[in-house]
């Protein structure tokens, strides 16, 4: 009598062939989820910059911080940085002219690195 099964030959054969598949998919699985990321971070950069213009528009002063964005309802939350995963991590930037009040100008990726286009994510 015959018993049904694969030999070790047909499990090596199909073990290689997912091998060589996962060493094809997997880089551009990793290649895909960083553009997510940097396409979220240049989303949640535009949204608080809106805030921020619309903020000094109404009240004719920069805000003290992203919380006040928040306490003043310009946006519900503050976005975590999608590089770091960390709402902690924005870097603040004051005012240019020191004589306008407020203390939250411009606002930037705390994560370390470049972005595909080779700029710092401080940059953007």
């Amino acid at each position: 009598m015959r018993r049904a099964g694969f030999t070790l030959v047909e499990l090596l054969v199909v073990m290689a062939i997912l091998a060589t598949l996962i060493t094809i998919a997997t880089p551009r699985y990793f290649g895909h989820v960083d553009r997510a990321k940097e396409a979220s971070l240049k989303q949640s950069l535009n949204v608080m910059r809106d805030a921020i213009d619309k903020f000094h528009g109404d009240q004719g002063r920069y805000p003290e911080g992203l919380d006040e964005l928040v306490a003043k309802k310009y946006i519900r939350k503050i976005p975590p940085d999608p590089m770091t995963d960390s709402a902690a991590t924005w870097i603040i930037q004051p005012p240019p002219d020191q004589t306008v009040q407020g203390g939250l100008y411009e606002v930037h990726s705390g994560a370390p690195g470049n972005g595909a286009n080779g700029a710092p994510y401080a940059e953007w």
